[in-house]
């Protein structure tokens, strides 16, 4: 079993950035392909970014430009960069762990932008 663990998340102004992190409790963090999503209220939950193991990035279209994945794999820990925020992109975000059939996800962080 792979515990993943969100943080980062909180309140921000319109244009601002956060920096979210996602630590992985596995001795193979490096096999895994990585990834963000994240669901409004009211919403389904849509990908965001994700990055494999190899280090190849995917961007959904609304952030690309803004957001940057990224992972450290001597820390297994997988980072996502938000820059210039948006109101719409006020979501509970959730850390994604997937390989083949195994899949894993974190408890989400808030992440609310408002002025």
């Amino acid at each position: 079993q792979v515990q993943l663990v969100e943080s980062g998340g909180g309140l921000v102004q319109p244009g601002g950035s956060l920096r979210l992190s996602c630590a992985a409790s596995t001795t193979s963090f490096t096999i895994y392909d990585m990834g963000w999503y994240r669901q409004a209220p009211g919403k389904q939950r849509e990908l965001v970014a994700t990055i494999t193991s190899g280090g190849t990035t995917n961007y959904a279209d609304s952030v690309k430009g803004r957001f940057t994945i990224s992972r450290d794999n001597a820390k297994k820990t997988t980072y996502l960069q938000m820059n210039s925020l948006k109101p719409e992109d006020t979501a509970v975000y959730y850390c994604n762990l997937h390989r083949g059939i195994l899949n894993y996800w974190g408890q989400g962080t808030q992440v609310t932008v408002s002025s």
